[in-house]
């Protein structure tokens, strides 16, 4: 038997399994504590397969079936919880430091989650619903976020763009911008200050203007007619988790409110998808 893990054989095959193996595949991937618990016909069933196709699967990545490569599965769980939390008690490891980092991101996040302005965001949500187009300023840090956003709102036929970052970009945003649309300032660290400026001087032509930034004191807040804030934290990865965070509940936000102009788009992209792949006579 190979020293593989079962993880190290799904991922080596992946893109060579057929649709029925690959549903497996990924299931066992990103839900492994559900599957230690069950048996071939449970997860057959969860994923609407029969349970011959869990045991084919099984030996096709070189077990004896099901059972074998389950114990394999429950080794891993058993690390889980008992193994890798008394590593952990190890500062000077690298279990205790990733441990530790992580913490960090679960402490900043309960904060943002007990901290969020709901009446903010509600009013950025008719914000968004209401404007012509909205125009999101990013520094650097936040661009990740950014184009989260921006891919959510696409979903949902809202009219949105990123803004070059360049200064005399930004002036010909704000140049261009009308009181219909929406100029929306994402930021980490605030290491780009003339992206507050640009929003001053939406504000002062009378555009909307909105801030989602890591942190309250960040200069876009003082332009900003809306403000979603994050906790302050000193890292900046821990910034951009939240930050993050704040975006997708937004978005869940949207999606309720909403809901009629995201009612069946991911099923036509996925369509459309289809249709672009297909080779051009």
């Amino acid at each position: 038997m190979s020293t593989l893990t079962y993880e190290d054989r799904i991922r080596q095959d992946r893109s060579n399994m057929s649709k029925s193996f690959a549903r497996l595949a990924d299931f066992l991937l990103d839900s492994y504590v559900e599957a230690a618990f069950m048996t071939a016909s449970e997860l057959a069933h969860a994923l609407n397969l029969d349970a011959a196709t869990v045991v084919r699967f099984s030996q096709h990545l070189g077990y004896d079936g099901f059972p074998q490569l389950q114990r394999e599965i429950r080794q891993r769980v058993k690390e889980d919880l008992l193994i890798r939390p008394r590593q952990a008690e190890e500062p000077n490891s690298v279990t205790g430091i990733a441990t530790n980092a992580m913490r960090e991101v679960i402490t900043a996040l309960e904060r943002t989650r007990i901290s969020l302005d709901t009446v903010a965001v509600e009013k950025l949500v008719e914000q968004i619903g209401a404007a012509r187009r909205i125009v999101i300023l990013a520094e650097g840090p936040a661009q990740p976020s950014a184009y989260s956003l921006v891919l959510f709102l696409e979903q949902g036929a809202f009219p949105v763009y990123i803004a070059r970052s360049g200064i005399a970009d930004l002036a010909r945003t704000v140049n261009t911008a009308l009181p219909s649309d929406l100029l929306l300032a994402m930021e980490i660290v605030g290491q780009a200050p003339y992206i507050a400026r640009a929003l001053g001087e939406a504000q002062a032509k009378g555009i909307p203007t909105a801030a989602i930034i890591a942190s309250a004191s960040l200069a876009s807040a003082r332009f900003a007619d809306v403000v979603l804030a994050a906790q302050a934290h000193p890292s900046i990865g821990v910034g951009i988790v939240s930050i993050e965070a704040v975006v997708h509940a937004l978005a869940q936000v949207l999606f309720w409110r909403f809901a009629e102009r995201f009612a069946g788009t991911e099923q036509a992209i996925a369509m459309l998808s289809e249709r672009i792949q297909q080779p051009i006579d």
